[in-house]
């Protein structure tokens, strides 16, 4: 993780349209999205750490709760009304989560805490991004919110010595991987959701994430065996949540095609 926002940050500090947009921006705004980034940083950890404490297909099973959480707390960081759409599609998740909870085994329960913890922290970095997009460019804002995580990252490694260690030098073939996490998995996605927000609520971009279950929950049955550990009722819990994600936007086109024939 630390290596993740250490490489995405000397990626971008190599982009002069980077050295551009920080020129342009007023040092308030720096230290905005700094905080943005730390919080971003806190997401990651408390994601990983549901990992660890139950197993990738929990861990991203609870993002399915971020659409939810943004549904109370976007209108009141961004400044709009409660959309009663998108409380309705928050809370159609919660059966799932709720089945998901009760198709893991008791020791998971609190890797599953943690792991909502991470979707309120993720509702919350996503709302203050379409909150503050629109003042700077998206690897601007990228580079800032990834600067700021690797300090922070940095400074818990060295204040919190007994967590597993972050400074580990990885190994030539662990080397390239995290190189294709930090670009190709971190660095373009975050960009261009950023850039997906000047024209996408944060609820629709939260909503849009939880797709990660699927392809999260196929790699670890395919590479880590984890039916083994998961219940029916688990998957029972996935398919709910993922038929709210493909609902939704089926809901939004009927809706501006009836608002057209108006």
């Amino acid at each position: 993780m630390w290596w993740r926002t250490i490489l995405v940050s000397s990626a971008l500090l190599l982009i002069p349209r980077f050295w551009r947009g920080i020129a342009a921006l007023r040092s308030r705004l720096v230290v905005t999205y700094a905080f943005i980034g730390t919080i971003v940083a806190v997401h990651w950890l408390m994601f990983y750490g549901s990992i660890k404490l139950s197993n990738a297909s929990v861990a991203a099973t609870c993002m399915a709760m971020a659409p939810l959480f943004v549904a109370f707390i976007e209108p009141l960081i961004v400044g709009r009304r409660f959309e009663r759409r998108e409380l309705f599609f928050g809370i159609a998740v919660v059966p799932g989560v709720a089945l998901v909870v009760g198709g893991i085994p008791a020791e998971m329960r609190t890797g599953l805490a943690v792991g909502v913890l991470s979707a309120l922290l993720a509702a919350i970095f996503g709302t203050l991004n379409k909150r503050y997009i629109e003042h700077s460019g998206a690897l601007t804002v990228t580079g800032l919110e990834m600067i700021a995580g690797a300090v922070f990252l940095t400074m818990i490694g060295i204040a919190l010595p007994r967590l597993p260690p972050m400074f580990v030098k990885p190994a030539a073939h662990d080397a390239v991987l995290l190189l294709v996490l930090a670009i190709a998995c971190t660095l373009v996605p975050f960009a261009l959701s950023l850039s997906a927000q000047r024209h996408l609520s944060a609820f629709t971009t939260a909503l849009a994430v939880n797709m990660e279950p699927v392809y999260a929950i196929f790699l670890a049955i395919l590479f880590l065996g984890e039916q083994h550990e998961l219940s029916s009722s688990f998957y029972l819990g996935v398919i709910i949540v993922l038929a709210v994600v493909f609902t939704h936007p089926l809901w939004l086109a009927e809706s501006s095609k009836n608002v057209l024939i108006r």
